[in-house]
Parts: C-alpha cells; sequence; structure tokens
C-alpha cells in the first residue's frame, strides 16, 4: 500500500459517502488535493493507484479515476503509463504573520524570568557562511554569544548568535543583568522586522551537554534573523531548545479584515 495512505486517518477514509451531495469522486478529489496543496504529499512524490485508492477508500475504481484525473487536470500531478502518477505541485509554505512588539516583549519577558549562562562573549570574525548570511565582508567582526537558559536549576535553551552594528563591546555582566534587546536598544539598534524559522534537530555532542539530554534526543530547533528598518540583518540567532521543558505556543485568529 502507498506511504500516502498513512496520511489519512479512518475517519476521513469514513467521511466519503455516497448520499454526500457532492459526487464520490469529487469527495476523494477534494481529500487528496487538500493533502497536496498542504505540503502532506510532497513534490515528486508518487501518488497511489487507483487500485490502491479503490481499496483504501472502499470507492469503484472509475471513482478513483476521475479523482486522478481531476487532479491532473489541475495540474497538480502527472500520469504517465508505467511510471504512475507523481505530484508536480511545489508547495510553498506562507509564513504566519504576527506583531512584532508582542512577539519582543515575550522574549524579553522570559529572558527576566529564567536564568542565563554565558558560554561565549566576544568580538570577532564571523565564518564565511555566517558573512555570506549576513552581507558582511571579510574584514568585519560581530558581537557573537553563546548562552544557556536554565529555570529552577533545569537547562531548556541553547542561544547562539552574531550581532552587528553594535558601537560598543558588551559584557557577561551586563547579559547577566539585562536582556540582549535592552543592551542593543541602549547603543541604538533597533529591531524592526524578526523572520524565524522552526523545525527539529538532534542534540550533537555539545547540546547534549549542556541541555543535559542524549545524544541524538530530539530538540526544538530556531533560527531568527532580526533586522534594522534599514533592512540590515543585524542579528542572526540560532535557538535550540528541549522539548520536555520547553513549548512555543502561538495563539492565532482569522483574519476578517
Amino acid at each position: 500500500m502507498s506511504a500516502v495512505m498513512d496520511l489519512f486517518t479512518d475517519s476521513q477514509r469514513q467521511a466519503l459517502r455516497g448520499d454526500n451531495h457532492s459526487p464520490l469522486y469529487h469527495q476523494l478529489y477534494s481529500l487528496l488535493k487538500s493533502a497536496i496543496l498542504n505540503g502532506a504529499i510532497g513534490t515528486g512524490q508518487q501518488m497511489p493507484t487507483e487500485h490502491q485508492l479503490s481499496q483504501f477508500f472502499d470507492v469503484s475504481r472509475i471513482t478513483s479515476k476521475r479523482a486522478m484525473d481531476e487532479l491532473a487536470n489541475d495540474g497538480l500531478v502527472e500520469r504517465r503509463r508505467g511510471k504512475g502518477s507523481h505530484v508536480i505541485y511545489e508547495y510553498q509554505p506562507q509564513p504566519v504573520k504576527a506583531p512584532l512588539v508582542g512577539m519582543l516583549e515575550e522574549i524579553e519577558t522570559m529572558a527576566r524570568h529564567t536564568e542565563v549562562k554565558v558560554i561565549t562573549c566576544k568580538q570577532q570574525r564571523p565564518p564565511k557562511p555566517i558573512q555570506d548570511i549576513m552581507a558582511m565582508d571579510g574584514a568585519q567582526s560581530a558581537l557573537y554569544l553563546v548562552r544557556v537558559r536554565s529555570k529552577d536549576g533545569e537547562p531548556f535553551g541553547y542561544y547562539s548568535s552574531w550581532t552587528q552594528g553594535l558601537e560598543h563591546p558588551i559584557s557577561v555582566t551586563q547579559l547577566k543583568e539585562h536582556t540582549r534587546l535592552e543592551l542593543f536598544r541602549e547603543q541604538g539598534l533597533n529591531i524592526t522586522r524578526v523572520t524565524q524559522t522552526i523545525s527539529a534537530t538532534a542534540a550533537d555532542e555539545t547540546l547534549a551537554r549542556e541541555l543535559k539530554t542524549e545524544l541524538g534526543a530530539p530538540l526544538i530547533s530556531i533560527t531568527r534573523h532580526s533586522y534594522t528598518e534599514q533592512e540590515v540583518l543585524a542579528d542572526y540567532l540560532q535557538l535550540f531548545y528541549h522539548p520536555d521543558r520547553f513549548q512555543y505556543r502561538m495563539d492565532l485568529a482569522v483574519d476578517t479584515d
């Protein structure tokens, strides 16, 4: 049976009913289309055969063929004799937009109510990949910070960052008494736009040691780009969170405007 079938629950299978106002082939087509459009079935992935669809969803072969034909007509899949059907739609995730002020306030609140251990705090020339990301020349230096945050003695976050555009050095003492954003603002470095990507990774030796977890244990990974009003990437931050000690929650509402 195709791996695609694992995406669908028993309730979704049972939801296909002949007594629905919509034709059965269209119900199946809509179910498959949604999985393609939201990226669950990725570009290049092979779709189930008509026979597999008819068996799995308990529909006729004609119904399965009609549903696949509709996906092909929409330009979502390509059907080739002898090679099967493959997804050709290229899914591009849309960023979730949220007010920056609230996000920065939440970051500062967490910083004020947790303990920080500063591992590295020095001005130095970034490695070439970081220079490229931050559009820096080879002669420029940036503030390199490595920190671990804990709550009640339990480490939950490992932070590695590069920051350019600071006029004065920042000390370990300052980092223990103030948030980074406070120190940035004191030097006239104001963040006006942030983009971040959330994914997962496995703990290497350093992360496992600092976060007190096992080598290879799953971690939440966040990469955050912070820009100034002039659209300069001022701060490049990589965060690694222990999933048992940190949760990333977002409350979203439908925009009715």
